[in-house]
């Protein structure tokens, strides 16, 4: 659709918006409004998505330290990022060569998980390397973090850490000598996907939904190298740029009740006490498949949040481990507080400085889109007029409301594309 005379320029997502509402005036009339969007989303390649900002579409080399994947990630503030084998030929497919997604969390499940190891050792020095690691290490696994990748022989243990534990553990040479590349098959939660850029917005849309993938690397016409990624908060900033296109209008001005939302009302509501050692906050998400919680204060109702802690906010136990040392024990609200002075010493920007960002049910999506782009958070939680927490919404929850799933719709497209390495515990 060419511009008007005096017409504002539109940016790249708007021009995506401007496609969907070319394709709806030409689907069938008998169509569902949902049926529709299906319907134009399946007809738009997803060469079209704006690219990413370079900075944001980063690879990390399979012999990089775990030390230098952490900095990496906390530098271009980003959850995870691929990982590219050295070892792979400069013609290799996407498939032979990528070996895995590397995450903070999943560092730090990896760090545990080595910890099994040191039981039942006399020298767990010359396990791991350092004299005063052991220690440490040792208090990692009494301290019963859990993910489907690690399982701790003690489940039912306090998950406190002393407030020197991550400064001693990311001075290690364990810390600074294991590759990236060596614990490939261990650390990824998300399974590693890319798409064709002539697959279309629909399979994306799905894929970052209902089948729960953050981000989706998408790989160029020769099919071996990533030429963008794709993400929740980039489709959200999407829908966002759509504003007042027809559409968009017509289901982002529903109220959040109508559309069902907030899926996790406050009875299902998984959150941690202000008191809780901070590494309960990451065993959870890891157990429940969750990307934050909400901390709560020690009131009796247990309804009352005084922050947020993500799954992202686990950098801050490794590049700043420091900022801990003078608490005997290292809580969720000391964690807040010391992240928070940490960010503003520092003049950092994070999430986390947003502090509780909060909507009604009464609110319409398109508000709560609008908010959450605005802060570049990955989650907001409903409240009822007392300040009581009533659920939380998910960019994955907004994004399954756009679309559904046809019966039959992948077919095989998941067979041999999810290769793991022969060293995976998956």
């Amino acid at each position: 659709m060419a511009l008007e005379d005096g017409e504002t320029p539109r940016s790249p997502e708007a021009e995506i918006g401007m496609q969907v509402e070319d394709l709806w005036d030409v689907q069938e009339p008998q169509l569902s409004p949902t049926e529709k969007l299906n319907a134009c989303f399946e007809s738009i390649p997803v060469s079209d998505f704006p690219a990413a900002a370079s900075s944001q579409v980063v690879e990390i080399r399979s012999d990089s330290s775990l030390g230098e994947a952490v900095k990496l990630l906390a530098q271009h503030k980003i959850l995870s990022a691929p990982v590219v084998d050295v070892k792979a030929a400069e013609d290799a497919s996407w498939i032979d060569r990528y070996i895995g997604v590397v995450e903070f969390a999943g560092i730090v499940v990896w760090i545990l998980h080595q910890s099994e190891k040191m039981e039942g050792s006399s020298d767990s020095g010359d396990i791991w390397g350092d004299d005063d690691i052991a220690p440490a290490i040792a208090a990692a696994a009494a301290s019963g973090m859990s993910s489907p990748r690690f399982k701790s022989k003690h489940p039912e243990s306090p998950t406190t850490t002393s407030g020197n534990f991550f400064e001693t553990l990311t001075s290690s040479t364990l810390y600074k000598n294991t590759k990236v590349g060596d614990i490939s098959g261990s650390f990824r939660w998300a399974p590693f996907l890319a798409l064709q850029g002539s697959n279309s917005f629909l399979t994306m849309l799905l894929l970052l939904s209902k089948y729960r993938m953050k981000s989706i690397p998408v790989v160029g016409s020769d099919g071996s190298k990533i030429d963008n990624i794709v993400t929740q908060s980039a489709v959200i900033h999407m829908l966002q740029e759509c504003a007042g296109l027809p559409w968009f209008e017509s289901w982002g001005s529903k109220k959040l009740s109508e559309l069902g939302l907030p899926l996790m009302n406050s009875t299902r509501l998984i959150k941690v006490y202000e008191d809780e050692p901070v590494l309960q906050a990451f065993k959870v998400m890891r157990q429940k498949g969750v990307g934050g919680v909400p901390v709560v204060a020690r009131d009796g109702s247990g309804n009352k949040a005084i922050g947020n802690i993500s799954i992202r906010d686990i950098q801050f136990l490794l590049i700043a481990p420091e900022i801990y040392k003078d608490y005997r024990s290292i809580t969720a609200t000391n964690f807040l507080t010391s992240v928070r002075n940490y960010l503003e010493d520092n003049e950092k920007d994070s999430p986390l400085m947003s502090g509780m960002v909060s909507c009604r049910s009464s609110d319409t999506l398109k508000q709560v889109i609008s908010k959450l782009d605005l802060m570049k958070i990955h989650r907001i939680y409903v409240m009822d007029e007392y300040e009581n927490l009533e659920g939380v919404i998910t960019l994955r929850d907004i994004i399954a409301r756009l679309v559904h799933e046809p019966r039959g719709y992948f077919g095989d497209f998941f067979d041999g594309v999810l290769p793991l390495p022969a060293n995976s515990r998956v």
